[in-house]
């Protein structure tokens, strides 16, 4: 057996009735504390999305790696309710967390529409202007 060439913690993300889903991955500590310095910046009333925190994390494509770890947060007092999928909507109903974040990003000043998604051109936050512009150019 391979040794890691980095450190790992085993996160298991779990559904509103207890199960395991299928995809339970080990994800590196690193990449795990790059996802949470990320959120802590986000301020109230905007966004990021899972592909969005996982590029700018180093790992680009790793959307779902990045909603397991937001899933892990839901007791902490990391802003995990500001990161939702690409469309704009909070994806968390299917774990029971779905009112929740929508009710608290709500209370923030963000708007859902009827097919309940907000608007990412005035919502979603980029870090800086420099991250902005090389996340284009990766995607």
């Amino acid at each position: 057996m391979r040794a890691r060439p980095y450190p790992t913690s085993t996160y298991f993300v779990s559904t509103a009735d207890g199960r395991l889903p299928a995809m339970s991955q080990p994800i590196a500590a690193p990449f795990r504390q790059q996802l949470l310095d990320l959120v802590a910046r986000i301020p109230p009333g905007r966004v990021m999305t899972y592909g969005q925190l996982a590029l700018l994390a180093g790992q680009p494509g790793a959307a779902r790696q990045a909603g397991a770890v937001m899933h892990s947060l839901k007791d902490s007092d990391l802003p995990w309710q500001r990161v939702i999928n690409a469309q704009g909507r909070v994806s968390t109903y299917k774990v029971g967390l779905g009112e929740v974040q929508e009710g608290l990003l709500r209370a923030e000043g963000i708007e859902f529409d009827d097919a309940g998604r907000c608007d990412l051109s005035r919502y979603q936050w980029w870090p800086d202007e420099n991250a902005a512009n090389i996340a284009q150019r990766l995607l």
